[in-house]
């Protein structure tokens, strides 16, 4: 009995890892899951320059906001809207939520100057910088509220 259950532990945690550690490359938007009218961009269309600092260097607030453990970037563009998704895991719980909003934002809530919007959950922070209504935003929205639960 003891034997089986050694046998089978690493497939358990195996399994429990991968259901709990989602890598930020599940997040990233595919080509199919992209709207129509949008493409995706090699520039860099973060539209504050507070978020824009905060993806390029991350190490700067590192020992407020905690260790890096991996960053990942999509920038689109489209006819009406341009902007990017800074995707973020850390090595531990992202838990400054409170300080990246006065980092990004100056207050409590995004701005026209300053529309990013945020989620983090687990070690897993993701920012959208784009204006208000963005179809491209709406979309990956969606996807990462159902992978990261």
């Amino acid at each position: 009995m003891i034997r089986k259950f050694i046998a089978v532990l690493p497939l358990i945690l195996l399994i429990t890892v991968k259901l709990n550690g989602q890598s930020i490359d599940d997040l990233l938007l595919s080509e199919t899951e992209i709207p129509a009218g949008y493409s995706l961009v090699d520039e860099n269309n973060i539209i504050s320059f507070q978020a824009s600092l905060f993806y390029d260097k991350p190490e700067i607030y590192e020992k407020i906001i905690g260790k890096l453990k991996n960053k990942r970037i999509q920038n689109f563009d489209s006819e009406k809207d341009k902007g990017s998704i800074l995707y973020f895991e850390f090595e531990n719980d992202f838990e400054r939520e409170d300080f990246l909003k006065g980092l990004l934002w100056g207050g409590n809530k995004p701005s026209k100057a300053h529309p990013e919007e945020i989620y983090s959950k687990g070690k897993i922070l993701i920012i959208w910088s784009f204006h208000k209504n963005s179809e491209i935003a709406k979309a990956s929205k969606k996807k990462i509220k159902e992978i990261v639960k």
